[in-house]
């Protein structure tokens, strides 16, 4: 798509509670519309006093906010993300005169009427005249982001040999579990597949990732050529999606298999315990299989070719469209 160019550049806010995870699908988006449009992107991070924090959404007014209070003058367009914004996000139109555009991401599961535009994951399920449907959440992960992030980490991988498997283990949610014997079953399957490509491992956990489950797979797979980052020094994940040849993702986030799919590399999916029905998981799994992007693992290192997902992208798209033809 060509950029737009606008009179002057689009001022972008990026709210959110500040987690990183919640954080990085609003700031993905916003970066994507950057990527099409002269634009300037500010962070607005939103915390809630404790009092007030588990109050219903339409309880809270901004006197209750703990972070820094959100003034004019507001921005052109308003992109937000989790529980935490909704109070502020179903109001910013009226405060700035009804010249602000509105996006929530994910599904608000409040007053979804009172935003511009939804951009949901297709796996929720969610319908209406302002939502916009994609596969996964939005995220920051791009060929040219991991592409430049690499040199930092190529010292330590470009020695490695082919084929070089990143490993992105997630752990307990509402949803999965990973036990420590669990975690120690899934460490032996993949010291095989490498064992038998002959290739190295290179295995980041996430913060969800029980310690007791990282000690049995640590235990099991150190003495593979490669590296497991243990937390130290800067998060090498970039690094590994850009040198990986295939990508190992647990199937308890969506996040990590929607950006995993992004790179357009073979992306096998490791079984976890599940805890209750996963049919959100199930449908997106099933939306990443159609694309020929995922595959479940299955003790093998077989190589495929897509095209690389770009739904960020996409979304960023259909936001600039819907604050044209508003």
């Amino acid at each position: 798509m060509t950029p737009i160019s606008p009179v002057s550049p689009l001022d972008i806010w990026v709210v959110s509670d500040g987690r990183a995870g919640i954080e990085n699908q609003a700031l993905g988006l916003a970066e994507a519309v950057q990527r099409l449009t002269p634009a300037k992107i500010t962070i607005k991070p939103v915390r809630w006093r404790a009092l007030f924090d588990r109050l219903p959404s339409t309880l809270k007014t901004p006197a209750m906010l703990a972070s820094e209070p959100l003034t004019a003058p507001w921005p052109d367009l308003w992109i937000a993300t989790g529980r935490a914004t909704l109070p502020l996000s179903t109001r910013v139109k009226a405060w700035s005169g009804g010249e602000t555009f509105v996006v929530q991401t994910q599904d608000p599961r409040w007053a979804n009427d009172r935003y511009d535009l939804i951009v949901a994951p297709a796996h929720d399920g969610l319908s209406g005249d302002n939502v916009f449907e994609i596969t996964g959440s939005p995220h920051r992960i791009t060929p040219q982001r991991i592409a430049e992030a690499a040199p930092a980490f190529a010292d330590r991988i470009a020695p490695l040999p082919h084929p070089r498997i990143a490993v992105l283990i997630g752990g307990k949610s509402k949803a999965f579990d990973l036990t420590e014997a669990h975690a120690a079953d899934l460490a032996d399957q993949i010291a095989d597949a490498v064992r038998a490509s002959g290739g190295a491992l290179m295995l980041t956990f996430s913060r969800r990732t029980p310690d007791a489950a990282k000690a049995a797979m640590t235990a099991r797979l150190s003495d593979l050529p490669g590296w497991i980052w243990d937390g130290t020094g800067d998060n090498p994940l970039f690094g590994f999606l850009h040198f990986a040849d295939h990508i190992l993702v647990t199937e308890d986030s969506a996040n990590m298999a929607a950006e995993a799919a992004s790179t357009g590399k073979p992306v096998h999916v490791l079984p976890m315990i599940s805890l209750k029905a996963g049919d959100k998981f199930a449908r997106l799994h099933d939306d990443l299989q159609s694309r020929g992007a995922i595959r479940p693992f299955d003790g093998a290192l077989d190589g495929w070719t897509y095209d690389p997902l770009a739904e960020t992208d996409r979304a960023a798209r259909a936001v600039l469209e819907a604050m044209r033809t508003r």
